[in-house]
């Protein structure tokens, strides 16, 4: 740069941009042991290369919710050799640290503490894999801020309301409001902002003079009605957004026509899946901001392994094999073997001149063998390539379109093409499948007890923790609920009783009130399988006994009991302690029998009448405090989401900002430049485009 470009440096933030590192990503994997590390080494090296002024990391530093001891500390290793040191950090923070820092005992950003030498402070939000955890609301970068070597911010304990204050930075003339919420579980923050109850503060004073630049990690593609955050319920006076949890290298800014902010969405530095999105090559950015004007370089990374994905329709080659074709499976496996080989070729050609890229590059053919074709043996075909790939045992992926069925009506004549459609359903979860089977069906099989959300999550808890009881004390406890609502109202007639109870439902749906009602419910069902204690899993152990042992682990003593599910309590026929196959099996876990009769339909009035024979529940209280936790094993479209209750929310202090609801309007001016070009070469920041207003 020239003199005169010098002199501006002295105003302009220069800020490293990555989301996604996943460090300790198959650390035990004999090739890609150290594929993460080595890449958040490359970031390390660059920012201290570059000389910027801070790094910001949009969520996942890690993998795992507790990192290995390798894995830590290999991070505080290259995080003590790349951002301490002597160089003077040349930027002031303006807000209250007390406040932008609530985390830790050590309020105040690393770089001011007087028993560390910072040079490149390091600004990260908490995301899905490594987020807060336990009765104190601790994760992995919480070990780094309380070490000093990270400053971890963007933590919300409130479930009610959400507030984000700024972190107002200062260089020279140039002013900055970083703004950042960790991963929230997306229903959950969806229906927030809907609700009005996510509110982010700004500036009293000048507030066009800053530059407001926000990072989040949540989805942003749509994977159901509200398991994703839209752009549009982000504030309008934000000038960049800093998208994370997405891996999908999308860095260069698109603008939003409508909010008229920018979103760069920078992906992951390490393939996690085997997916297309993981196949586009990984960057990093290095953000520019002067005053209004911001500019994006994107960076390269070198360490990343290649990966190459590619996929073949077998039907489209009759030219070659049919399905009657003789020996028509080893022509296909041979078909195969030549397009694996192309894409060896292909990779070998970009690793040329490139001695930071891994030797061995990933590999992913997915086949689809639709219209009669057969499968070949995968593991058999692995073994050709075991020395020339990363991922030999997942070379192959077959799939198959899914046809469909016309004339497929049941007795309620739902459709059921519009609840499955052809696409793969894999990462679905049976609260969603709940979801759209009530969208789809007709108005004489609607919930008119329960709503959808709490159906959906009772069958989530009966799938994926084996919580039995989930689904009847969620209806027995929206029953006596309703029950005392319609005694407080006066209700007595059918009809009367029908109406009220849809409008108390409704009432409902997607409020506080319904989430903590279902947590409840849950709670309690909990409770009932703990009161029943080693009675019950006993009882399943000695069923288990009574059973002919199918596999071959036949011969393998049992475990002893334990309060934890596993699998010891679940039998492969019934629940009889030792009757024969004949005889009728009694009902499991501790309770009563209950007769064929009971579980014919009732009319409401009848509903109310058998229920109120009945001693109410006792011995739940709300102090049984419990994660839910919904895991999905793909990091391609889904995130992992942990929920648990967290304390009650600090005290803030916002006397220095204004209140901005996130429906709101403001104006402001931007310009905006940034570079497409895939080298380091330096770049003029401010020869973007001139200040625009906001129309």
């Amino acid at each position: 740069m020239s003199s005169e470009n010098t002199l501006d440096d002295e105003d302009t933030f220069k800020i490293l941009i990555a989301t996604d590192v996943h460090l300790g990503y198959l650390e035990k994997d004999a090739i890609r042991c150290s594929d993460s590390y080595n890449t958040l080494n490359e970031i390390l090296k660059c920012a201290k290369t570059n000389q910027v002024d801070f790094i910001l990391l949009g969520g996942d530093l890690f993998h795992e919710n507790k990192p290995s001891r390798r894995c830590l500390h290999q991070c505080i290793s290259m995080l003590r050799q790349y951002c301490m040191g002597d160089s003077p950090v040349r930027f002031n923070i303006l807000s209250d640290q007390t406040v932008n820092f609530n985390t830790t005992q050590f309020p105040w950003v690393n770089y001011q503490d007087e028993n560390l030498n910072v040079s490149i402070p390091v600004f990260s939000i908490h995301g899905n894999h490594d987020d807060p955890t336990g009765a104190e609301g601790l994760c992995a970068l919480d070990l780094l801020s309380a070490s000093g070597l990270v400053n971890h911010f963007g933590h919300s304990r409130s479930v009610e309301r959400i507030e984000i204050s700024p972190i107002l930075l200062q260089k020279g003339s140039t002013k900055l409001a970083l703004y950042g919420l960790g991963s929230i579980p997306d229903e959950r923050l969806y229906r927030m902002f809907v609700n009005n109850q996510v509110t982010m503060l700004r500036p009293k004073e000048d507030q066009d003079e800053w530059f407001n630049l926000f990072t989040i990690h949540q989805n942003r593609s749509r994977h159901g009605p509200t398991n994703y955050i839209p752009e549009q319920f982000l504030d309008d006076f934000l000038d960049l957004v800093v998208w994370g949890h997405e891996h999908e290298c999308l860095i260069a800014p698109a603008r939003n026509e409508q909010q008229l902010f920018y979103v760069t969405q920078p992906g992951s530095s390490v393939a996690t899946s085997l997916s297309p999105g993981e196949a586009t090559k990984k960057h990093i950015g290095l953000l520019k901001v002067k005053g209004r004007k911001m500019n994006l370089q994107k960076i390269p990374l070198k360490t990343v392994r290649q990966f190459f994905i590619q996929d073949v329709v077998l039907g489209d080659y009759q030219d070659l094999f049919t399905p009657d074709t003789p020996h028509a499976t080893k022509k296909v496996e041979e078909f195969c073997y030549a397009k694996v080989t192309e894409m060896l070729e292909e990779a070998e050609r970009e690793r040329l001149g490139c001695p930071l890229t891994p030797e061995k590059p990933l590999i992913r053919l997915r086949v689809d063998y639709s219209g009669g074709f057969e499968t070949f043996n995968t593991a058999r075909f692995s073994q050709r390539f075991v020395d020339r790939v990363a991922n030999p045992k997942d070379i192959i992926h077959f799939l198959r379109r899914r046809e469909q069925k016309e004339d497929i009506k049941d007795e309620f004549n739902v459709d059921y093409n519009k609840l499955v459609k052809t696409t793969a359903v894999e990462g679905l979860r049976a609260e969603d499948l709940v979801k759209r089977y009530f969208e789809a069906a007709e108005q004489k099989v609607q919930l008119s007890l329960l709503t959808e959300q709490g159906m959906g999550k009772a069958i989530q808890e009966f799938v994926d923790k084996d919580e039995k009881d989930a689904i009847e004390e969620l209806s027995t406890y929206q029953l006596e609920k309703t029950q005392r609502h319609l005694q407080a109202r006066g209700v007595n007639t059918e009809q009367d009783i029908d109406t009220e109870i849809r409008l108390f439902r409704d009432s409902k749906k997607n409020t506080t009130e319904e989430e903590n009602d279902i947590r409840e419910a849950m709670n309690r069902a909990k409770a009932h399988r703990l009161e029943r204690g080693d009675d019950a899993l006993g009882a399943d152990i000695l069923d288990e006994l009574a059973e002919p042992m199918d596999s071959d682990e036949g011969s393998a003593p049992f475990p002893a009991p334990t309060r934890g599910r596993g699998r010891g309590g679940r039998g492969r026929g019934g629940r009889g302690r030792g009757a024969a196959a004949s005889e009728p099996k009694p009902a499991g876990r501790g309770r009563a029998q209950k007769s064929q009769a009971a579980t014919q339909s009732r009319s409401i009035m009848q509903a109310f009448q058998a229920s109120s024979q009945r001693s109410p529940w006792k011995g739940a209280t709300t102090s049984h405090t419990a994660d839910a936790i919904s895991i999905d094993d793909s990091d391609e479209d889904t995130p992992v989401m942990k929920t648990s209750r967290p304390p009650p929310k600090p005290a803030s202090s916002s006397s220095s900002f204004t209140k901005h609801s996130s429906q709101s309007q403001s104006l402001s001016s931007k310009g905006v430049a940034f570079d497409d070009s895939d080298d380091d070469e330096e770049v003029n920041p401010f020869k973007g485009p001139s200040r625009r207003s906001r129309r």
